[in-house]
């Protein structure tokens, strides 16, 4: 049955990818090297989402505090670090591929929408073997400030690179917020980084796996404005 959209979008971290361990590493490696403490994996999770910044002003505040200047200082240590060990531990949810084969048989275009800065994003898609499968890579910081999700300006984007109707996949309420506004219908992965059950999030329907995607895709319709 073919399906009523002609672009599905994804999210990239909890969604496409587990990147938790990479993130967790950088993470306590610039930590240490400002001399403070590492974060276990389920905290340093419930951070993720919102980009860099953000991560390291909670990392900052969670490990004994810290002005804008401190976050400041860290943030460059973090996308070099990051950038250097981008894909040692990161994996393929399973499913990933066969899914995309899937929706590539039908003609329908690709995009990754992610709140990780675009010049991140990149070369993990690259070192996964996924970026050859995309149409479009829009990061966090690919429109410019205040415009990651939730902010719909990226889903947005997507839809105006890629075509129009759309829907999106994703694994956080950033994820559900940005597509629900761009009145794009959006599913929820379980298996993310959420830190609420993806049930409460709102989303049109939620996944297991990605062996649901093309099920729940086909049951969806385009959100009427």
């Amino acid at each position: 049955m073919p399906l009523p959209f002609r672009t599905i979008g994804f999210d990239l971290d909890g969604t496409l990818l587990d990147t938790s361990g990479d993130l967790a590493a950088t993470l306590n490696r610039v930590l240490a090297e400002d001399g403070r403490p590492a974060l276990p994996l389920d905290r340093i999770l419930s951070m993720v989402g919102r980009g860099v910044h953000k991560l390291l002003e909670q990392a900052v505040a969670a490990t004994g505090g810290g002005d804008a200047a401190v976050v400041a200082r860290l943030y460059p240590r973090f996308v070099a670090t990051y950038g250097d060990h981008i894909a040692e531990h990161s994996r393929l949810y399973p499913g990933v591929l066969d899914a995309l084969d899937a929706l590539a048989a039908q003609g329908i275009t690709l995009a990754v929408v992610t709140n990780k800065l675009e010049a991140l994003s990149l070369p993990l898609l690259e070192a996964t073997g996924l970026l050859p499968r995309f149409t479009t890579v829009i990061g966090g910081d690919t429109l410019g400030p205040g415009t990651a999700k939730p902010s719909p300006a990226p889903i947005l984007e997507m839809v105006r690179r890629c075509g129009d109707p759309a829907a999106f996949v994703g694994d956080s309420i950033y994820d559900v917020q940005a597509a629900q506004a761009a009145t794009v219908p959006v599913i929820a992965c379980s298996f993310g980084f959420s830190q609420v059950p993806v049930a409460t999030l709102g989303a049109e329907a939620v996944i297991d796996s990605f062996a649901e995607l093309l099920p729940a895709l086909e049951a969806l319709r385009p959100i009427s404005v």
